[in-house]
C-alpha cells in the first residue's frame, strides 16, 4: 500500500479496477481513464515506486490488519483493485498461511502482480482474477476470510452495492480491512514554490469531486450499512525526510508528472511551468532537491461479519 501507497499514495488501489492510487493510486487525477497503454505503465511505475519508497508505512498498516487476527484463521484473501501487488505482497507477508486472490480490472496490471509475486517465491500463493467490481461480483469468489480494499471503493459507480457482495462473499467471522487516501502523497516542503504544490492538490480536489463523487465518503457508516460491524479505525501517516531513498526522487517524479498532465487545464499557466522545470534538468529539476519529503496519510477501518 496501494499500497498510490497513494498509491498513491496512491497508491495502491486500482480496482473497478483502478486507482489509484493510487494511489493507488493517483494520478487519479485523471480519474480513471486509463486504457492507453502508456498511461498504464506510467500508473504501474507510479504504484510500484509507491510500494517501495512507503514499504515501512505499508508494512506497519499490514500488521494492523493482522493483530485482528489472533488465532490465525485468516487462510483466504482477496485484494479488490490489486494493481501492481503491494496490498497482495504486504498480505502474504503478515499471513503466511494464507493465498490470495487479487482482483482487478487491467489485465496488464495482474500479469505485471503475477510477475512480482513469482521474483519474490510466492507465486504458488496468488491467484489473479480479471474483474470489473461494477459489472457485479465474480462468480466463485466467497469463504473469504479477509477482503482488503485499499484505494478501491471511493472509484466504484455503487460502493453500498459493492460493501455488500464483499459481506456475502466473507465466511463468519471474516474481516473486511478498507483503506482510503487522507490526502495524495506531498513531496515539497509546506509553502515551497510559492505553494505550488498546495495549489495542485486544490486543483485535485476540484477534479476529484466530478470524477469520484464518492471520495471522502462516510465509510463508518457504509460498513455498518452493509451489515458490517467496525471494530477498529486508525489513521497512519507517513512522513520521509531528508536522506530519503534514491527511490523517493523518482516517485515524486512520477507522482507530479500525472499531477501536471491531469490538471494542466486546471492550474493557472505559470503553476504548469513551474511544474515542467521541477520535472526538467535545469537547476529548479526534482533530482537535484535536496529538501524532498514524502508525506501521505490514510485510514483503515476493520469491519467484520457477525452473522
Amino acid at each position: 500500500m496501494h499500497t498510490h501507497g497513494h498509491p498513491q499514495g496512491h497508491a495502491q488501489g486500482h480496482a473497478h479496477g483502478h486507482a489509484h492510487d493510487h494511489a493507488r493510486t493517483h494520478g487519479h487525477a485523471q480519474g480513471h481513464g486509463h486504457h492507453e497503454h502508456g498511461h498504464n505503465e506510467g500508473l504501474a511505475e507510479l504504484l510500484e515506486l509507491d510500494a517501495e519508497v512507503l514499504h515501512d508505512y505499508h508494512a506497519g498498516i499490514f500488521g494492523w490488519v493482522r493483530e485482528h487476527d489472533p488465532s490465525g484463521r485468516v487462510r483466504s484473501v482477496a485484494d479488490l483493485g490489486a494493481g501492481t501487488g503491494a496490498g497482495t505482497l504486504g498480505l502474504l507477508a503478515q499471513f503466511p498461511g494464507a493465498t490470495v486472490t487479487a482482483v482487478d480490472a487491467d489485465e496488464a496490471m495482474l500479469h505485471r502482480l503475477a510477475g512480482n509475486a513469482a521474483a519474490r517465491g510466492e507465486g504458488e500463493r496468488v491467484r489473479t482474477l480479471r474483474a470489473d467490481l461494477d459489472a457485479g461480483w465474480p462468480a466463485g469468489l466467497g469463504g473469504l476470510d479477509l477482503v482488503w480494499a485499499a484505494n478501491s471503493m471511493h472509484h466504484m459507480a455503487d460502493p453500498p452495492r459493492v460493501l455488500a457482495d464483499i459481506r456475502a462473499a466473507l465466511a463468519p467471522d471474516g474481516l473486511l480491512a478498507l483503506a482510503e487516501l487522507d490526502s495524495f502523497p506531498r513531496f515539497l516542503p509546506e509553502g515551497a514554490e510559492g505553494g505550488l504544490e498546495e495549489r495542485c492538490h486544490t486543483a485535485m480536489a476540484r477534479r476529484r469531486e466530478q470524477d469520484m463523487p464518492h471520495m471522502g465518503d462516510d465509510w463508518a457508516a457504509a460498513l455498518a450499512g452493509a451489515g458490517l460491524k467496525v471494530e477498529a479505525e486508525r489513521r497512519f501517516e507517513a512522513a520521509l525526510s531528508a536522506p530519503l531513498p534514491e527511490a523517493a526522487a523518482r516517485y515524486a517524479h512520477a507522482s507530479l508528472s500525472r499531477t501536471r498532465q491531469g490538471l494542466a487545464d486546471l492550474l493557472d499557466p505559470a503553476d504548469v511551468a513551474a511544474l515542467d522545470e521541477l520535472l526538467g534538468d535545469g537547476p529548479r529539476s526534482l533530482r537535484r532537491r535536496a529538501d524532498l519529503t514524502v508525506r501521505a496519510a490514510r485510514t483503515v477501518w476493520i469491519a467484520r461479519r457477525v452473522s
